[in-house]
């Protein structure tokens, strides 16, 4: 689903627009994904139960996630990242909310790992499980 944000960047879930190029380009410089091929992030693209991308005015890529999930029982939310130009901006918390609130994953227990943003994810309700580790408990449903 497109969406508007207020300074005419767009959020989008629509894999076939991902620039994976440029999503490469920038896990190739990420601590989590050292030496992760170009084929393998295209891959995890394709694969992925859900990509939520944010695109500048102009339209390029400026942010990125991916959910991976059984659909039933659990979600991960990975590969989450903003280029540092757009940061601040509130297009992580938007990235974050897309995909954890997507009503076909929200009632899903949730993981992540991450070691530098626990506080953009503390407001999805993610708490430590240990040192890299955040998770977020099912909603009722």
């Amino acid at each position: 689903m497109r969406r508007e944000l207020p300074d005419g960047s767009e959020i989008d879930d629509d894999r076939d627009r991902v620039d994976v190029d440029a999503v490469y380009g920038f896990l190739t410089n990420a601590y989590w994904s050292l030496g992760r091929s170009r084929d393998t992030v295209e891959r995890l693209v394709r694969e992925a139960a859900k990509v939520v991308a944010v695109y500048a005015p102009d339209g390029a890529l400026v942010g990125f996630c991916r959910v991976v999930s059984d659909a039933e029982n659990m979600a991960w939310l990975g590969d989450v990242y903003v280029l540092p130009e757009y940061r601040g901006l509130g297009f992580g918390v938007e990235l974050v909310r897309d995909a954890v609130e997507d009503p076909r994953y929200r009632n899903l227990q949730w993981f992540l790992s991450t070691r530098d943003a626990h506080g953009l994810y503390a407001k999805f309700g993610f708490t430590p499980a240990n040192e890299r580790t955040m998770v977020r408990s099912p909603h009722p449903r």
